[in-house]
C-alpha cells in the first residue's frame, strides 16, 4: 500500500459520529484519543495529513517509514500541520508496512 492510498483508506472514516461518540469516550483528558486518529480522523486531522502527503517528494512518500523525527517534524512545519498529527500518521503508515511484511 503506497502513502498515497493509506491516506485515502482514513477517507471514509472523517467525523464518522460513532467514531466521534468513541473517541470522546476513550480520549485523553484534553478530549483527544491521539491513536484513534488512524481509524477515524477529524476532518481537520484529515486535512493535515492531505496537505502533508501533498507536499512530500516521491522519495519521502517511498521511505516515509525511514524519515527521521526532524524530517516529520519540518514536513509538518511546512504543511502547517501538527507535528503530533504528521507523526502518529506516518508512524502508523510505518506499522502497517512492518505489518504487511511480516
Amino acid at each position: 500500500m503506497t502513502l498515497d492510498e493509506y491516506l485515502q483508506s482514513l477517507a471514509r472514516f472523517v467525523d464518522d459520529p460513532y467514531a466521534r461518540r468513541m473517541r470522546s469516550q476513550f480520549g485523553a483528558a484534553d478530549g483527544k484519543s491521539e491513536l484513534a486518529m488512524l481509524a477515524a480522523p477529524t476532518r481537520d486531522e484529515y486535512d493535515q495529513c492531505c496537505r502533508l502527503v501533498r507536499l512530500m517528494t516521491p522519495y519521502e512518500k517511498e521511505n516515509a517509514e525511514r524519515l527521521s523525527d526532524a524530517q516529520v517534524a519540518k514536513l509538518a512545519d511546512e504543511a502547517q500541520a501538527d507535528r503530533a498529527v504528521a507523526a502518529i500518521f506516518l508512524n502508523g503508515y510505518a506499522l502497517l508496512k512492518l505489518k504487511v511484511k511480516g
